[in-house]
C-alpha cells in the first residue's frame, strides 16, 4: 500500500513523484523502461517554467541548456516568417532532463519501479488496484502519466483511442552548423519539423508526417526525400547535418483529439490528459504545469496521510476545473493554427500574411504560451 501510483515516469510523472513525496506522501512511480532514455520529443521548454523550476532547485546552468529567443517558420516554397520570441525558451534533451529528474527524484525517496508495464488498472472501494509484472500494488490514488498513447489507453477504452490517427513523429539528435538561439518550423506536404539547439553540442529535429505517404514511398528516408526534403532548408540540413543517433526515435498515431483530464478516476496529467500540435512546440512546458497543478490539488484533499472517500469528487472536479481553465485555451488554439500549415500553398499564404501583419503573429504565438507561474 502506498499513498499514490504513478504511472510513467516522462516529465509530468516526475514532477509529480517529487512535488508529492516533498509533501510527505509516498510515492512509487512505474516506468516501463530504463533511465536514461530518449523520447520522441521537439525538447523546447518555454521559459514560464523558469519561476517554478528555481523553486525546485532545478539548475538550468547546470544542465546546459541552450536558451531560445527566436522562430522561423518556412514553407516548400522558401517563404519564411521570422520574429522574436517574447518569452523565449530553451531547448534541453529528454535524454539529459528525465534521467536529470529521476535521480533527483530517487535521492529524494520516491520509490520506482523500473522496466515494468503496467498491465491492468483497477477501483473498487475507493481503492486502486495496479497490475505490474505480476505483481498488484494498492493505492487510493492513481496518476496516469504514460504519454501520448498506451495499452491502459485502450483498456479504459478512451474515446481518443479508436479515432485513428494520421500521424507519425520522428526525432534524430543532430549536429549542424544552426544558429543556437533559434526554433525553427519548416512545413511541407502533410506535416512540418521543428528543428532547435539542445544541451551540449547537438539539435533536436523533430518531424510530423501523414501515414499516407510513408505507406506511399515505403521506407522514412524514402518519405524524407519525396516529401520532407522539398522544404529547402529542411534538404539544407539533411544534407549537412551530422546525424547522432544509432537510429530515429519514432511513434505511431499521434493524436490532437480532445482527451479528459480524469478517467475513470485516474489524474491524467501530461500528454496523457491532452496534447498540444508539435508546431506549437510547448509540450513539455504543459506536463510541467499541469504536474503542479495536480499536485497541489492532490495535497489539499490528502490530509493526515489519509484520503478520505469524499474527497475524491472534490479532487476530481478542482483538478478538472483547473486544467481546462489552463490548458483547453491552448489546445484548442493550436488545434487550429495546425490548420493553417501543412499545405503547400496554405503554408506560403499563411507566411507572407505574417510578414505582412506582425502584431497578429505575435497574438498567435501568445496563444500558445502561458504566463510564469511558481
Amino acid at each position: 500500500m502506498t499513498d499514490v501510483i504513478v504511472i510513467g515516469g516522462g516529465l509530468a510523472g516526475l514532477f509529480n513523484a517529487i512535488l508529492l513525496n516533498r509533501a510527505g506522501l509516498k510515492v512509487l512511480l512505474i516506468e516501463r523502461k530504463t533511465y536514461p532514455f530518449h523520447r520522441v520529443c521537439g525538447e523546447y521548454i518555454s521559459n514560464e517554467t523558469i519561476p517554478f523550476l528555481k523553486k525546485l532547485d532545478i539548475d538550468l546552468e547546470e544542465l546546459n541548456v541552450a536558451r531560445i529567443n527566436r522562430v522561423e517558420i518556412t514553407a516548400v516554397s522558401g517563404t519564411k516568417f521570422s520574429q522574436r520570441l517574447d518569452l523565449g525558451g530553451f531547448g534541453l534533451s529528454r535524454y539529459t532532463f528525465d534521467n536529470y529528474l529521476y535521480k533527483k527524484a530517487l535521492a529524494e525517496g520516491v520509490q520506482f519501479m523500473l522496466n515494468t508495464k503496467v498491465e491492468d488498472v483497477r477501483f473498487q472501494d475507493n481503492t486502486f488496484e495496479v497490475l505490474a509484472s505480476g505483481e498488484t500494488f494498492t493505492a487510493p490514488l492513481v496518476i496516469g502519466s504514460f504519454g501520448k498513447r498506451a495499452n491502459l489507453d485502450q483498456k479504459m477504452n478512451r474515446g481518443f483511442f479508436y479515432k485513428r490517427s494520421p500521424f507519425l513523429a520522428v526525432k534524430f539528435h543532430i549536429r549542424a552548423d544552426f544558429p543556437a538561439d533559434l526554433i525553427q518550423l519548416n512545413n511541407y506536404k502533410d506535416g512540418y519539423c521543428g528543428v532547435s539547439k539542445v544541451d551540449g553540442d547537438r539539435w533536436c529535429m523533430c518531424y510530423l508526417a501523414h501515414r499516407d505517404d510513408l505507406r506511399k514511398y515505403g521506407t522514412l528516408p524514402e518519405l524524407e526525400k519525396n516529401v520532407i526534403r522539398k522544404n529547402p532548408y529542411l534538404n539544407k540540413i539533411f544534407e549537412e547535418a551530422e546525424f547522432l543517433l544509432d537510429k530515429p526515435e519514432v511513434i505511431n498515431e499521434i493524436s490532437f483529439e480532445k482527451k479528459q483530464p480524469v478517467e475513470q478516476h485516474i489524474l491524467m496529467s501530461g500528454d496523457t490528459a491532452g496534447m498540444i500540435a508539435p508546431l506549437c512546440g510547448n509540450g513539455m512546458t504543459m506536463a510541467i504545469h499541469s504536474a503542479k497543478i495536480l499536485s497541489e490539488k492532490i495535497i489539499e484533499n490528502y490530509k493526515a496521510h489519509q484520503f478520505l472517500p469524499d474527497k475524491r469528487s472534490i479532487l476530481e472536479q478542482a483538478y478538472t476545473s483547473e486544467w481546462n481553465k489552463k490548458f483547453a485555451g491552448r489546445l484548442w488554439a493550436g488545434r487550429q493554427m495546425q490548420k493553417l500549415f501543412g499545405r503547400n500553398a496554405a503554408t506560403d499564404l499563411t507566411l507572407k500574411t505574417l510578414n505582412y501583419l506582425p502584431k497578429m503573429a505575435g497574438f498567435l504565438i501568445s496563444k500558445t504560451h502561458g504566463q510564469p507561474f511558481y
